[in-house]
């Protein structure tokens, strides 16, 4: 009876995150249509509009996504969302442009629409092949178990690995911290970086972790490591883990971004 429940609960979600995918595409061409102004005079416009896709894809994330079981969905609605994430981004990067230039070439305009309307390709290659990346680190028990055991080990034993001083390892754990991480450490694992096939030149592996057992916050504090990475120009990929600590005798959820930036000064 249990299994047919799943089913269905994930058959009826499925529904649900296709429908705010529909809803999200009518938004879509809400904003093509002030971008096609070329106008400042449509940023608070714009604004609305980056505000409610982002509330729908937070429902996505929160209510419908969790229960999502079947690799080739979680796939599928994976690739969807990474669109919505840079679309997001690109938008709240132009709302604050014009609160503090007042004024936009038009090829700024031109690029956020030829994004939009190169959708279905990024969709299908670019953000298909990047989550089909991460949903394989993520479920391949081999690798989780490598990275479980490293981490926890670098963490219990203090490692001498951990943060230093630098702007951009600095930067990127006042980010960690402000998006709610509790513990962060900058690791510099050379066996495990070489079996990190699934980004180019990896260099650094970012650990952060939270005493709940809130999914949503372990992987919004992810986003904003990755993002904040990609803004810099370096690649980044977002590994999610459980782990429990017996030694405090407390439960804790991990994470870790994997990238090719150079967080760590060498030794």
């Amino acid at each position: 009876m249990l299994f047919i429940r799943m089913s269905y609960i994930e058959k009826k979600y499925n529904s649900k995150i296709l429908e705010v995918f529909d809803e999200l595409t009518k938004l879509e061409q809400d904003i093509l249509e002030l971008f096609a102004f070329k106008s400042i005079e449509y940023s608070d416009k714009v604004a609305k509009l980056c505000a409610l896709s982002t509330n729908k894809i937070n429902l996505i994330l929160k209510k419908y996504y969790p229960e999502i079981k079947q690799i080739s969905d979680k796939l599928r609605i994976k690739s969807r969302l990474k669109f919505y994430f840079d679309l997001i981004d690109k938008l709240t990067h132009y709302i604050r442009c014009v609160e503090e230039f007042q004024n936009l070439d038009d090829q700024y305009y031109e690029t956020i629409i030829e994004f939009i309307n190169d959708k279905e390709n990024l969709i299908s290659g670019k953000y298909k092949d990047i989550s089909s990346n991460e949903l394989t680190v993520f479920y391949d028990k081999k690798t989780r178990e490598e990275l479980e055991r490293v981490l926890a080990e670098k963490i219990e034993a203090g490692s001498t690995q951990f943060f230093t001083f630098g702007s951009l390892e600095a930067e990127v754990k006042k980010i960690a911290r402000i998006a709610g991480a509790e513990e962060i450490a900058i690791l510099k694992d050379e066996e495990l970086l070489r079996r990190a096939e699934f980004i180019n030149d990896p260099k650094t592996i970012v650990h952060y972790s939270v005493y709940s057992k809130d999914e949503d916050l372990l992987k919004e504090i992810g986003r904003e490591i990755k993002n904040y990475l990609n803004s810099k120009g370096f690649e980044a990929i977002i590994l999610l883990l459980e782990i429990t600590d017996t030694m405090q005798e407390r439960e804790f959820i991990a994470g870790s971004v994997i990238t090719n930036a150079d967080l760590l000064p060498d030794p």
